[in-house]
């Protein structure tokens, strides 16, 4: 495996952040190195340098770099907690909600987010815990809506299908025969009755311009920790205007907004934490912690 130079580390940090909000620090040489060995060989590259002047030019290589860098390890009911969250709490308390407020034979709206969805498991994994509550279409109107920055992931979360190695990392041999069907020796596609609640996009959360919707639920979690401290600022406002008034945000179970947002109050069900807005009453409009306060930049 080819070694990247500490200037070519740092040019390529650059490159990496400015194409993708990725923020390499010091110390994550390996990483470059492990996940863009493999186009140095595909594209006839002798060095690190060569594929940056290259992928400068050549747009298709620049998706595959992003692609290589933002994959993240990721499966079904990763953490667990979160998701005993949703069934036993969140959906629950959102249904009683939703259905107070809406009217005689109208179906009830439930719209949940997970920002970098990777390869759809966690996607999924909410889509089995719906299914499980037995939400269907008849009275519901159902959209779970996986964003990443990675169209490969973006892609592959799209098609559900998945090796056996990646159903039997969260799933049980009675959830995979439950959720998928076996199409060969080694791969599973999830069934239809599953697969149609999700949808997918390919966006970089961190762009003004990308809006995916308004929703009930946010799942971001270990997102954040991707991001330079003024992009988290950013990222949960965007979050904050997002999510409705009422609805619920979901961190991993490692990260905490106290240094970087002022627009969540923290709450706590049995072993899990999760976020709701603050009301606008007690937090004005437009409010963020301050980028002096949080990075020391002023």
């Amino acid at each position: 495996m080819s070694e990247i130079t500490p200037i070519e580390f740092k040019v390529f940090a650059k490159y990496i952040f400015d194409i993708s909000g990725i923020s390499l620090r010091e110390g994550k040489e390996y990483l470059v190195e492990t996940r863009l060995s493999p186009l140095l060989e595909k594209y006839g590259c002798v060095s690190f340098s060569e594929l940056y002047y290259k992928a400068k030019r050549d747009k298709e290589l620049e998706k595959e770099i992003i692609d290589s860098i933002s994959t993240n390890e990721t499966f079904f009911f990763r953490d667990v907690t979160p998701f005993e969250l949703l069934q036993y709490k969140i959906l629950p308390d959102l249904i009683d909600k939703r259905s107070a407020a809406a009217g005689t034979g109208s179906k009830i709206p439930i719209r949940i987010l997970s920002v970098g969805c990777a390869t759809g498991q966690e996607v999924y994994s909410i889509v089995f815990v719906i299914r499980e509550l037995g939400l269907g279409t008849d009275n519901y109107d159902i959209r779970v809506l996986g964003v990443d920055i990675s169209n490969a992931a973006v892609s592959k979360a799209s098609y559900g299908v998945y090796s056996e190695f990646e159903l039997s990392r969260g799933l049980t041999k009675e959830q995979i025969e439950r959720y998928f069907i076996k199409i060969n020796d080694s791969s599973w596609k999830i069934k239809d009755e599953y697969r149609w609640l999700a949808s997918f996009e390919t966006c970089n959360i961190l762009d003004p311009s990308t809006r995916p919707g308004t929703f009930d639920i946010i799942f971001c979690r270990n997102v954040g920790i991707y991001f330079t401290p003024v992009d988290r600022i950013k990222l949960y406002e965007k979050i904050y205007d997002m999510l409705e008034p009422d609805g619920y945000l979901i961190i991993g179970s490692t990260e905490s907004l106290t240094y970087d947002t002022d627009r969540f109050i923290p709450k706590k069900y049995i072993r899990t934490i999760f976020y709701q807005p603050t009301p606008e009453k007690e937090q004005p409009p437009g409010t963020i912690k301050s980028l002096t306060a949080t990075t020391g930049i002023g």
